[in-house]
């Protein structure tokens, strides 16, 4: 078995890591906090298989896990962690979003064998206070895939990213949350000629409604359930 280190080192895994790259420095790319992660180096990626598949899944959170130990030993902010499925055959952005939640409830239920869930946020998805939650530490999560309804969102492979929920936490204390929020609100409606409908105010609904990218109403249930070991 080749060791997965290596296999994130295959000139296949290292073009595609190269792709992402290109995709969040391109210059109408929305996100400055991505932008910021990008610049100081503080974006690592992983580069996995199909997102449908498990296989990969230990190896995702040791790849978080080493994110998280690195991170909380960090001096600067805008961190991110991002995982790519290039593997994944096209699919249409609803298969995207059952294929998303079924990914990080596996990785949530493996998680929740070793680590509770982060104690600062609520593991309940219709809470206001939730976030996702690996080895005790939140996450908002960003789901990315080829045929997402927000230009944004729109790359050619499926990604998950994973932001540090105590970031935005420590934006907010600083007084910059406000301003960055504003900034890229404004160039994703350069972008894409409209706000996301799904956009709401940090804190002000549940976070689920914004992980996939797709435009829910208020029937929908997030499917995500924490099972606690």
């Amino acid at each position: 078995m080749i060791p997965n280190h290596d296999l994130q080192n295959t000139d296949h895994a290292l073009q595609v890591k190269h792709e992402f790259r290109s995709f969040i420095d391109d210059k109408l790319f929305p996100c400055v906090a991505a932008k910021a992660a990008l610049t100081k180096d503080q974006m690592k990626i992983f580069v996995a298989g199909h997102l449908a598949c498990p296989n990969d899944d230990q190896s995702i959170l040791d790849f978080i896990y080493k994110f998280v130990d690195e991170y909380r030993h960090a001096e600067t902010p805008f961190h991110t962690a991002c995982v790519i499925f290039p593997s994944t055959h096209p699919i249409d952005e609803e298969t995207f979003e059952r294929l998303l939640w079924a990914r990080l409830q596996a990785l949530s239920d493996i998680d929740s064998q070793k680590y509770s869930y982060d104690s600062r946020v609520d593991s309940d998805p219709s809470s206001p206070e939730f976030s996702f939650s690996l080895k005790e530490e939140a996450f908002f999560v960003i789901g990315l895939s080829p045929n997402s309804s927000r230009d944004a969102r729109r790359f050619r492979y499926p990604v998950i990213v994973f932001n540090p929920h105590a970031q935005f936490e420590e934006l907010r204390s600083l007084k910059r949350f406000e301003k960055m929020k504003n900034i890229v609100r404004k160039r994703d409606v350069e972008l894409s000629g409209s706000i996301n409908p799904m956009l709401q105010d940090f804190g002000a609904d549940s976070e689920v409604y914004q992980y996939s990218g797709m435009q829910y109403d208020r029937n929908w249930e997030c499917p995500y359930k924490y099972n606690s070991k």
